[in-house]
């Protein structure tokens, strides 16, 4: 069956939930992808920056391939293993006390909503309670975490949705204190603001923010989704702030492939949760879990951080010479291997001429190329990335 055959297949029988590219990947080798046609892609999207790790990583692989003859899934009604060991893994590179895994990063942020939800309703038996989340911000598309998002544009088809919701604005602190009341029992952010756009929190605000919560008893909620794991040059984020979360949300790179993620919380949070307020049937399974384990020893043994504090400096001057070449481009955010490039124009076509070119490249709206490659990328990786890029915008704009 050729390209155009898989593609009628896949629009008579699919959802249209996407606006995919015409593009069928076949398979991957380190930081390169291959489609059904052999072409050859360098690819600086990783997944939604869920392959850390790079393609056909062989002892990752191993791993997976021993935990599938051995046992896949149990339910959560027993313990195994891999879920033990991943679980203290985690706790561990978090400094948090208590992992609960989930499917997804959509997931998680619906268990960190509960959790903080429930820890309210302990204190003082309201359902009343509110959450204050950020303008710009992207936390999933299922109602709990559409909620939170801060965009009305995703959220306007699926009103009404959960109460109690406010928004403030990222980076400004006396917003958020504006909109903090009695009945205010969480804070959500992003401490780097992905899909809408590469917005890194400054430290003053974070700071801000965590005094607040701690002087109002409010627990503070951190999505590290897309900027956890080694992504902006710590394993997490928040790490470089000096500060820590009551709750953190974490997925795409734990798993590095299999669809896994882990909301976590301290002590005090983690004390309102009792039996039966969540569950999941699939989280936690042997399998998955398994990936989480290898993924932290494979990031240990490999040193990942150190490298991305290595090659970032790099790529973000690359990136600056971009902006000092051409005059539409804006700026350059970012931190660590998660990086943005604004345009004064809209992006579109330069995505769809660099994957003519053989690289593949995404957005965060509609005027921001985003970068978020797998870690393990290179400087010859980064020279490659520029020079096709150069090239599509030169064909493009």
């Amino acid at each position: 069956m050729n390209k155009l055959n898989y593609i009628e297949k896949a629009e008579n029988n699919l959802l249209h939930t996407y606006k995919r590219y015409q593009i069928i990947l076949d398979k991957g080798e380190g930081v390169y992808l291959y489609d059904t046609e052999g072409k050859k892609y360098l690819d600086f999207a990783a997944g939604i920056a869920v392959f850390a790790l790079g393609y056909n990583n062989k002892e990752y692989n191993d791993t997976l391939k021993a935990q599938l003859d051995k046992l896949i899934h149990t339910s959560n009604y027993y313990y195994n293993v891999p879920a033990i060991d991943a679980a203290k893994k985690l706790t561990t590179a978090t400094g948090l006390d208590r992992v609960f895994f989930t499917n997804s990063g959509t997931e998680s942020i619906e268990g960190a909503i509960k959790l903080a939800k429930k820890y309210a309703y302990n204190k003082d038996g309201s359902t009343d309670h509110e959450i204050i989340s950020m303008n710009n911000s992207f936390h999933g598309r299922s109602m709990g975490a559409l909620s939170v998002t801060g965009n009305s544009e995703y959220q306007k088809a699926f009103k009404p949705l959960i109460g109690g919701i406010k928004f403030a604005e990222f980076n400004n602190l006396e917003s958020v204190k504006n909109l903090i009341t009695e009945k205010t029992c969480a804070i959500i952010i992003e401490p780097v603001q992905g899909e809408g756009g590469i917005y890194p929190a400054t430290a003053e605000f974070l700071q801000g923010v965590k005094d607040l919560c701690e002087v109002n008893d409010i627990l503070l909620i951190f999505d590290e989704v897309q900027c956890g794991m080694g992504r902006t040059g710590s394993m997490f984020a928040f790490q470089q702030y000096g500060l820590k979360p009551d709750i953190m949300a974490v997925a795409k790179a734990l798993g590095c492939g299999v669809p896994v993620g882990a909301f976590l919380a301290n002590e005090k949070a983690a004390a309102a949760i009792a039996p039966g307020d969540h569950g999941t049937t699939y989280g936690g399974n042997p399998l998955v879990c398994a990936a989480v384990s290898k993924v932290f020893d494979l990031f240990e043994s490999n040193d990942i951080v150190s490298h991305v504090n290595e090659i970032s400096p790099y790529l973000e001057g690359e990136l600056d010479k971009l902006i000092e070449k051409y005059s539409f481009i804006i700026e350059r955010r970012g931190k660590g291997l998660m990086q943005g490039l604004e345009f004064s124009v809209p992006v579109g076509d330069i995505i769809l001429k660099a994957q003519e070119l053989g690289l593949i490249i995404i957005t965060a709206g509609k005027n921001i190329i985003r970068l978020v490659p797998p870690l393990i990328i290179t400087k010859e990786h980064v020279d490659e990335m520029i020079e096709k890029l150069k090239a599509s915008i030169d064909l493009t704009i």
